[in-house]
């Protein structure tokens, strides 16, 4: 999409006209092309384009903030009221807490690993709980909500690590999974969620979702539940707990798989 390319590359659509002088090319807007592919194996439809550190960071760079939101806007009117709406936080947090909480101890320590500012962050409100946040958007966390490296998440000891709507977003999804696992012992909870996207619940053969796919955005993985099990097994994760949720945001209903993990053997 425009406001990606822009964000992420410079890269701008270009108008073709007829001062152009093209003989065999019609007018219109070019906008840069990119691929969608599919897993055959687990049904994974992602885009092919896999973004580097320094791209990441460029297009997470200040997450949501105004120069961010001002430019969405520019491609995507409308942006900034809708924007307003998701800096309040979800909705279903205490969904959250009610699935993960039958996993952990009454006093939870928390390392939400990509958490923004932490609005979203499960068992913040308790002042008992201590809250950590990794994330590389450089945006300021909410009070009594400590910002860490990964270098410091790594030696504290966690009773859970959120990795919330982060998956869906990485270029390499195993890879951040291994990190995230480096601040696991092996009585730490990792719950996981990621959007169960509309194209597959349209289509229930993965080949369908990748025949439709025209567009890509911030979301360049698009899971089914085989290929988040393929993703955690391959990993060393075993699965303790699986549900769809359904959810309302922006007046409309969406669906989030959420996915409570251990280290295998635990």
């Amino acid at each position: 999409m425009p406001f990606i390319a822009h964000r992420v590359y410079q890269w701008e659509p270009v108008v073709i006209d007829a001062s152009w002088g093209l003989q065999t090319i019609p007018n219109g807007i070019a906008y840069p092309l990119c691929n969608s592919m599919l897993c055959r194996r687990c049904g994974l439809v992602f885009l092919d384009i896999r973004f580097s550190e320094s791209e990441m960071a460029r297009l997470y760079h200040n997450y949501r903030d105004e120069s961010y939101a001002a430019l969405r806007e520019r491609y995507e009117p409308g942006y900034i009221q809708r924007n307003s709406g998701i800096l309040h936080g979800v909705s279903y947090l205490r969904e959250v807490e009610s699935f993960l909480k039958p996993f952990l101890p009454e006093v939870v320590r928390v390392l939400d690993w990509g958490g923004d500012t932490g609005v979203n962050t499960p068992f913040k409100d308790s002042a008992a709980n201590t809250i950590h946040i990794y994330d590389i958007s450089n945006i300021e966390t909410a009070e009594k909500i400590r910002k860490v490296s990964r270098e410091t998440a790594a030696h504290h000891e966690y009773d859970l690590v959120v990795c919330s709507n982060v998956l869906e977003h990485v270029s390499y999804p195993r890879q951040a999974l291994l990190q995230i696992m480096e601040s696991m012992s092996l009585k730490t909870v990792l719950y996981l969620e990621v959007p169960l996207e509309n194209l597959d619940k349209a289509y229930a053969d993965p080949a369908h979702v990748l025949a439709n796919k025209r567009h890509w955005h911030e979301h360049i993985n698009f899971f089914s539940r085989a290929s988040l099990e393929a993703l955690i097994d391959g990993v060393g994760l075993s699965l303790v707990d699986f549900r769809e949720l359904d959810i309302q945001s922006e007046g409309r209903p969406y669906t989030q798989f959420q996915l409570a993990c251990v280290r295998s053997g635990t």
